[in-house]
Order: structure tokens, then sequence, then C-alpha cells
């Protein structure tokens, strides 16, 4: 297994780690930790995809199991924010519909001798989940801090409820941009569906 593979694996390996800590309350700083691991598994993200291009790395495997990690990656952070009620379940629905008809058209393809590898916006759509990920748990951590007395927020009830407005938004934005690229690619590979049998 080449080096952006075993980036990739990583992604998901680290999933566990900052689900683990987002859902822990109880631990000091709870939200910063996992903001680091969410964080370092993006990273690897950019860094497979970056080392595989420049060293002719890529592979099937690699095609496939790159878009799954982010997704994997992605959709256990908005279910957590669900539980936690950071979020409205609507954006995981519109999120994992998107998913599972582009991972349809993948198979299709697939059986068809052909790899569809992720578009422009397929592309926009991950940085802007990934982007407002780590914004609600960055705001969720001043608020944490305040909380635990390391900082002095003036108003922070009112304060709470704008990061949540701030961070709803961010995650319906990606969520509209992540619809926008399904049916994107859908446009784009209704040749896989069209003449399926």
């Amino acid at each position: 297994m080449n080096l952006p593979n075993k980036l990739t694996l990583m992604r998901i390996l680290l999933v566990p780690f900052y689900i683990f800590f987002l859902l822990m309350p109880g631990i000091p700083h709870h939200y910063l930790i996992s903001f680091i691991i969410f964080a370092a598994a993006a990273y690897t993200d950019h860094l497979d995809g970056k080392i595989a291009r420049k060293y002719n790395l890529i592979t099937d495997f690699g095609k496939f199991a790159d878009p799954l990690a982010d997704k994997i990656m992605i959709l256990a952070a908005l279910a957590c924010f669900i539980q936690l009620g950071l979020t409205n379940a609507v954006v995981l629905i519109v999120i994992v519909s998107r998913e599972f008809m582009v991972t349809a058209i993948r198979l299709v393809a697939s059986a068809k001798g052909k790899v569809v590898a992720a578009n422009n916006w397929g592309k926009a759509k991950t940085i802007s989940q990934i982007a407002a990920v780590l914004l609600v748990m960055l705001l969720q951590y001043i608020l944490e801090l305040n909380h635990m007395g390391i900082i002095s927020l003036s108003e922070p009830e009112k304060l709470s409820w704008y990061f949540l407005i701030a961070g709803e938004a961010a995650i319906w934005i990606s969520a509209v941009l992540t619809l926008i690229s399904g049916v994107i690619y859908l446009v784009q590979n209704f040749e896989f569906i069209k003449n399926a049998k």
C-alpha cells in the first residue's frame, strides 16, 4: 500500500478519536482536542492527493477510498452535532442522500470498467463542509473557555445564540453546495444511469 492510501486510511482511523472527544463534555478543552484531530484528518485529505499526483501514485483504490474517507469524516461530525443540538437532521439527510447517489453512480460506472473521479464542485463541497465543521467546533470552544472561566464573555447567552446561528449558516451553505455538486455530478454522469442494465 502506497503512502497516499495509508494517509487515506489514517483519516478514517482518526474519526473515532474526534467523535470520542467531541461527545465528552466532561473532558476539559474537548472541543479544541476534537478540532485539532479533525483538522489533522482534513489535512491528510489534502496531503494524500498532493503526494499521489506529484509522484504518480494514483490508484483505483485511492479514487474510491479517498472520497469514502471524506464522507465518513464529515457525516460522523454532523451526526455528533445533531446529538449536541448544534445542527439540524435535515442537513445530514441532504448530504447523505447526495453521497448515496454519487456512490451509486460510481458503482455503476465501475461495473462498466470506468472510474469516475471527483470534479471541482465536489472538491468545493468537501472544503465547505470541512470549514463548516471546524467553525462550529471553534465557536463552541470559545463558549467552553468562557464556561471554564478562562475568558470572560459579555452576554454569553446571547453570544451562544449568535454562534449557533453562525455555525448553522456555515453548515447550510455547505449543504447547498453539496446539493449543487450532486446535481452537476448527476448531469455529467447521466449516461451511466441511462445505459444501466
